[in-house]
Formats: C-alpha cells, structure tokens, sequence
C-alpha cells in the first residue's frame, strides 16, 4: 500500500510539474499547432523627377515544396498543369535535395520549386492543388517596368545567396534582394518590412485557418517609393541616339548636382532581367563581347581628350602661369627639340579664348610645361603635386560618391608614379600628354559631366545622384552640400567665353541654338584604332539648366558623333521637346551606326 501511494504521489506531482510548472511541452505544443506563414512587403516603387512611374510592382506566384509532407504525388499529372516536362521536374527535385547547391537544406522547410509564375502559368495548377500534398503556392510581386529603358541605373533583383543571408536576417532562402543599380544601393529603403500571418494546423499538418481570426497577425510594412532626378524621356532619347554605338551620355542639372539621364550603350531591356529566365539572359549579355551589362558612364574609365583642357586653363590661370593675354606659338602643333605634338590649322600665336575656341594642343603643351618646370615650386615633384591637387579638387582621381554600385575613380598619376616609371628622371615633356587629356590621365564619363556642372556653376558642383528624393526621409547630405574649387570665379569666366566661342566660332557649331546660349568643349581622344568623339557643355550660359558629357568611342572628331548628339540632347530637355529639324537629325544619328570590328576598335 506505502509502494502504490508513493507512485501515486510521484505521478502527480510529476503531472503538475508537466502541466503547471513546465513550459517547454506547452511552447511544442503551440509551434506544433501553429504555423508562421511570412507575409512579403510590397517593394517601394520609383518616379522620375516629373512623377512618371518607371517601375512598380505586378504579382507573380512561387511554386513551392515540403518534401518532408510530398505523398502519393502524381507527377505526371503536376507537370501538366504545371507545363513542364518529367525531366525538369526530377531535376529541380534533386537540386533542391543537393545539400550542397542548396545549403541549409531541410524537408521541414519551405523550398522554392518554380520561381515567379504568372497568374496564367498558375490557375490550372492552383485550381488542383488539394491533389499534391506538400506543394504550396506562395504570392509575391515582382518588378513591372513602365519604360523599357534606364536598365544600369535602374539595376535588377535576384534570389538572395547564401553570403547575403549570412550578413543580413532579413532575408531568407527564396528571397529577392537588388543586385545592381538603384535596387542595390537603395535596397534597405525599397525592400520594406515583412510581416507574419499566424495559421493553425490540425495534427496533420493540414492548415485549418487563422489563428484567433488574425488578431496576432503583424501587417508587411511596403517599401519607400524612390523620385529620381532622372527625365525619362531625355533618357528615352538617348537610348535612342545610341543605338548601334558603344559610349554613354551623362546629363547633370548643375544648380542641384541631379543626374537628369545617365545612357550606357550597348544596353539591354530591363525586362530580361525579370522572371524565369533572368539566368539565363544573365548569361547571354555577360558573354557579349560588347560587355552590354557594363555601365559605361561610371565603370568605364577612359582618356578625356580636349575636354580636359578646360580644367588645365583653370589651373594655368590660378597659378599665375597665363593671364586672358598669354600667347603661345602653334607650328602645327607643340615643338621643343625633337618632340611634337601635333595640332590643326589656325592663327598663331594664339591666346587663351581662342585657345579654348580651337582647341588648340601647343597653347595646353605650353602652359603644362611652365608649370611643371616652374622654379617656384623647388622641384619637378612638387609641381606635379600641385597640378595632382588641382585635379582632385575638380572631382578626378577618384570617385565621386554617386549613389550607384561600381563606381570607378579614374587615374590622376603623381609624382611618386612618375618617380617610379622613370626612375626620378623626368620632367614637363616626358609627361606632356597630360595637358591634352591623353597619356595616363584617364576620367570616367560622369567626371567629365561634373567638370561641365562644375564650370557651368563658376566653381562649385554637388556629388552627382541618381535619386532625388526618399519618401519620408531626407537624402543623404553629401548630395546636398557644395564642394567648392580652389579657382577663382574669374577664372571660370574667362573659361566659359572660350566655350562660348568654340560654339559660335569654333569646334562647337552644332550645338549652336537661337534659342538659348551653349558653352561647349569637344574632345577628340586618341585610341588604338579609330580616335573616341567626345563632347562636354552646358546651357544656357546663365542660369544654367543642363550640363553634358558625351562619349562615342571610334566615333572620330568630337564633332562628328559628340557634338550634335549634345546638342539634340540639350535641345530636348531645355524646350521640352526637339524641333521637326532636329527630329530629322535624331532619325539619322539614330540610324548611323560604327563598325565595331577588330581593325577599326
């Protein structure tokens, strides 16, 4: 009798420790009847600066599997209504077995089977799918472009990896995160908040419906919607201008620091990178020999031509090394000893306007050879350092800090690579093409953009950004503060009147306009095949509304492609649209086309 009243007492004090005391069996319990189903957060959508909508959201569905709840599963059956073959199905079966092609790997959890469905793709399927047990659909949107242009700076989504959800838990196996572009470098803005919906599951696992009606259910937070400083339309041009091209076109609002289009080419559909069979297009761009996935206007780094003479006149004239009277000789070109470089017809001697009007290579060769050799500065080093300064201040050498993944900086060599190249014996003609934009000097496109805004300005520019403003936050302050130049106002004057010349009377006289006043500087940059047709201005001269840089390569003169495609580009954004003349002329530089073979690049 002691003996069965011991275990009596025991069991019940082992059932009141279970059932009182104890939390652990009840929690189980819970996580056992209730299912946490994640709610996805609407992806916040972006404007251009006039509030067109240039990419929103559409829904798509995932086809997703349990394995651990897949029974009596007919597969012919599913890959009829799910339109594919037994092939891929055992396929993606394995893959998502295949521990290590899917790390973390549990037939517990959820797993993507076929990503981003349409709602076509899906009817027959989800109208039939209390027939395969541990197969789910899943909602999602996806991107939906309103505009089939702006594919760099708009960027792409893509699957999370497995580094991605190591450094962020926000994320989990399935997700979409922004690869390139505006959806990479603004992604915590635009991905939102997830939310959570509880569901309670019979012993089964079957879903039996909400819990307590929803009432702990958190809501998806949407993501911020995005204003560019982007015109859709003078982006849409420039694509256009483009076509059958490599280069870029950049545009800046200079009083702001907004990019007003940023045109890479060759470009591709931003839709390619969409759905399905985003890998697989992936793939084909990157293996294009035209390298279509890389953006040119801020990745691509390239010798600036005759355009980098503007900041070489600003840096003569601060020193003290020319005045507006200087005057250097032009024997057809820059000749000291046995150097030439060589330069076209015009008057000589030649002052700086004019200088600037003609683009004339002595009066730079010149005025970078006094500088250098200048007795001032103690030693060839240090006045290369004083140049270097002047370029950096300008915005060169490095980045610029726009806000876009893949920034390049450029090359500004200094005296430590020239001391090293040549053993520390050199001097003011050994590196001579640095006055012409040519030699090691190297800007990415956006550089010589800004160099316009800058001058446009009278010495001062805003970082150059994509993004004009964040729903309910204010825009980092980098993009709203000036950087001022170590040049004088006086100096930039005398600059934009050579600029102004060069369009009323020199290399520039496409871009002329009845209209309003254009300053402009053409470039034309030495390469191993067919030289590169560069253009960089602004208009009007006062009160400035657009400053530009076009870059052609192999397309020749800076007057040949740079040029007018400027101007068409300015024509459209100042007016708001091109005359039937110009739209004649966008027709035909539309249609004109380089040949891109091995001899002429």
């Amino acid at each position: 009798m002691a003996i069965f009243i011991v275990v009596i007492i025991v069991y019940i004090c082992r059932l009141f420790s279970i059932q009182v005391t104890d939390t652990t069996y009840r929690e189980s319990a819970k996580t056992n009847a209730l299912y946490r189903s994640t709610l996805h957060p609407l992806r916040g959508v972006i404007y251009d600066r006039n509030n067109r909508l240039v990419v929103g959201n559409q829904p798509y569905y995932d086809v997703t599997v349990t394995m651990r709840n897949v029974k009596n599963l007919d597969t012919l059956l599913l890959c009829k209504y799910l339109d594919i073959t037994q092939e891929y199905f055992d396929e993606r079966m394995a893959e998502i077995k295949n521990i290590k092609r899917n790390p973390g790997y549990s037939s517990y959890t959820s797993q993507v089977f076929m990503p981003q469905l349409s709602i076509e793709e899906i009817s027959d399927f989800r109208e039939n799918l209390y027939l395969f047990k541990g197969f789910d659909i899943d909602n999602r949107s996806q991107r939906q472009y309103h505009y089939n242009v702006a594919a760099h700076l708009l960027g792409d989504l893509g699957e999370v990896s497995k580094s991605e959800m190591e450094n962020d838990d926000f994320y989990d196996r399935g997700d979409y995160i922004g690869k390139q572009g505006i959806e990479k470098y603004y992604e915590e803005h635009l991905r939102g908040e997830k939310g959570v919906a509880l569901m309670l599951r019979d012993a089964y696992g079957r879903i039996q419906g909400s819990y307590h009606n929803g009432d702990y259910d958190v809501a998806p937070v949407a993501g911020k919607n995005l204003t560019l400083g982007i015109d859709i339309e003078l982006q849409t041009l420039g694509e256009r201008l483009m076509q059958n091209k490599i280069g870029c076109i950049v545009a800046i609002e200079p009083s702001t620091g907004e990019i007003l289009c940023m045109v890479s080419a060759p470009t591709f559909s931003p839709t390619d990178l969409v759905g399905r069979h985003r890998s697989s297009n992936y793939q084909k761009l990157y293996d294009d020999s035209q390298k279509p996935l890389l953006n040119r206007t801020i990745s691509g780094t390239y010798p600036p031509g005759s355009t980098f003479k503007t900041a070489q006149a600003l840096t003569f004239l601060q020193e003290g090394i020319v005045d507006n009277k200087t005057s250097y000789p032009c024997s057809d070109g820059f000749v000291y000893g046995r150097l030439k470089v060589g330069c076209h017809d015009h008057s000589s001697p030649i002052s700086l306007i004019p200088a600037i009007a003609t683009s004339c290579n002595s009066y730079f060769c010149w005025g970078y050879f006094r500088l250098i050799g200048d007795e001032k500065y103690g030693s060839v080093q240090q006045a290369m350092t004083v140049w270097k300064d002047y370029m950096v201040d300008m915005g060169f050498g490095y980045a610029l800090g726009v806000d876009l993944p893949g920034e390049k900086r450029g090359m500004i060599p200094n005296a430590q690579y020239y001391d090293k190249l040549y053993n520390k014996s050199w001097n003011g003609l050994t590196t001579i093409s640095n006055s012409i934009g040519q030699g090691e000097v190297t800007l990415t496109p956006l550089q010589i953009a800004n160099l316009g805004a800058t001058i446009a300005n009278r010495g001062h520019y805003i970082v150059p950004h994509i993004v004009k403003t964040i729903e309910g936050e204010e825009i980092d302050s980098l993009y709203t503060s000036k950087h001022k130049v170590a040049v004088d106002r006086k100096n930039y004057e005398l600059i934009i009147e050579g600029m102004r010349e060069a369009v009323t009377d020199g290399t520039c006289k496409a871009a002329n306009s009845e209209f309003y006043e254009v300053c402009g500087k053409t470039g034309t940059a030495q390469n191993n095949g067919k030289d590169h047709s560069v253009f960089m201005g602004f208009a009007p001269r006062e009160n400035p509304q657009i400053a530009i840089a076009v870059y052609v390569e192999n397309g020749g003169f800076g007057a040949t492609y740079g040029v007018p495609i400027g101007a068409l580009m300015m024509e459209q954004y100042i007016t708001g649209r091109l005359s039937e003349e110009s739209e004649e002329k966008a027709k035909y530089y539309a249609d004109k086309s380089i040949d891109y073979d091995n001899k002429t690049r």
